[in-house]
């Protein structure tokens, strides 16, 4: 829990800092970078984490994978991280900022999950009827593919979820055949 609070913290310090020099989207545009290129590479992940690696090399790494990419503010941020040597909690402080961002931005997420991918007519539908239930917020759609919902679709916005997923159909029949209501009556 102590590393979700840091995170926050720095995470906060970060969209502050940006807001006050007027770069927010430059820094969340690098932030979102910053946390696909961890998510992509768990080399990457598990040696931001060593304690067996100095920090000096850390920072030289950083520099090298984000030299010019990323902004000023970013650059120094990710410098100030590795000092404090918090560049383990890296990818947990850029998630909790691109989740403050949104929240900033009034950025409604709507994850929605399929066994196949959409196409550009289903994304479209999709976000309008997203868009309809978001009373003007802007929306941002995040799919996801899992092949064990065999079909349907399963769509988060929010705390609120829709489940209209084979899986999940088939689940309710089983609920409701355990459940057996015939009474024998001889």
């Amino acid at each position: 829990m102590r590393e979700s609070r840091v995170s926050h913290r720095y995470a906060k310090s970060l969209l502050d800092l940006a807001l006050e020099k007027g770069q927010l989207e430059q820094v969340s545009e690098d932030m979102r970078l910053v946390l696909e290129t961890i998510r992509a590479s768990r080399d990457f992940s598990v040696l931001l984490q060593s304690p067996v690696v100095k920090t000096d090399k850390k920072q030289e790494i950083l520099k090298a994978i984000f030299g010019g990419q990323i902004g000023v503010i970013t650059t120094s941020f990710l410098d100030i991280i590795t000092r404090k040597r918090r560049e383990g909690d890296l990818e947990a402080i850029a998630e909790a900022f691109v989740s403050q961002y949104r929240k900033h931005k009034e950025i409604l997420t709507a994850v929605i999950t399929t066994a196949q991918g959409l196409d550009e007519t289903l994304r479209k539908q999709v976000l309008d009827i997203v868009k309809q239930s978001a009373s003007g917020k802007a929306i941002e759609l995040i799919e996801k593919t899992d092949k064990t919902l065999l079909g349907g679709f399963v769509l988060r916005v929010g705390d609120k979820q829709v489940d209209a997923s084979v899986i999940r159909q088939i689940k309710n029949l089983e609920r409701s055949f355990s459940e057996n209501p015939y009474i024998k009556e001889y």
